[in-house]
């Protein structure tokens, strides 16, 4: 990238990895981007992947999304975490890019299962409750298609709040600030949709060989 950076360096806390990359980069440290784009890449590229249909355009709309943030850098103050930050940017540039294209937006099966392994979430504890036999793989399938139905039935509200805490990973405090509502009324919306998948999925489960969860 052949951008200038600002010089502004901002003070980063001791315990914040990302903000100490951050003001690196806008000291002109560009390898220190470089290291954000190795980390979040692939959790841009799989949101991106929920969005566009075309999955030729993931790439460069990823790779747009890390420019924008580069010329952006000197504005990120660490007012939330970066990852939220950069979240705003790529669904942004996912939007922009369907509109010139006139695609749709769509949510896909596999998107389902692109959860971060290290966040134990309720999607997480679905897939564990299945065991690895043929039979348990062709039911894994099915509560998949009902998830995803389940997903697509469900108010815009409640499906983002869900889609934001068990695909994306984020925090509670990081769903709370990106749709601008409070910490509360998202734990509402994450219940009452985690209830909407488990009053279709849970039926599913319990055919496992009298396996409960």
């Amino acid at each position: 990238m052949s951008i200038e950076p600002t010089g502004e360096v901002l003070p980063p806390p001791a315990d914040n990895p990302d903000a100490l990359l951050v003001a690196r980069t806008v000291a002109g440290d560009q390898a220190a981007f470089e290291l954000l784009v190795i980390k979040y890449q692939q959790r841009v590229q799989r949101l991106i992947g929920r969005m566009v249909r075309d999955v030729d355009l993931v790439e460069d709309i990823a790779q747009e999304t890390f420019i924008r943030a580069y010329r952006a850098i000197h504005q990120f103050r660490g007012d939330a975490q970066f990852y939220t930050w950069l979240y705003r940017i790529a669904v942004n540039t996912a939007k922009k890019f369907l509109l010139e294209l006139k695609h749709e937006p769509t949510i896909s099966q596999s998107a389902l299962h692109s959860v971060d392994e290290e966040d134990e979430t309720f999607f997480n504890r679905i897939e564990q409750s299945t065991s690895e036999t043929p039979e348990s793989l062709l039911a894994a399938k099915e509560i998949a298609q009902v998830v995803n139905q389940v997903l697509e039935s469900l108010p815009a509200d409640l499906k983002q709040a869900l889609t934001l805490r068990e695909i994306d990973g984020l925090s509670y405090e990081e769903i709370a600030e990106l749709m601008a509502c409070p910490m509360g009324t998202v734990r509402s919306r994450i219940f009452r949709a985690r209830e909407a998948v488990s009053a279709q999925v849970k039926p599913l489960l319990d055919k496992q060989t009298g396996k409960r969860w």
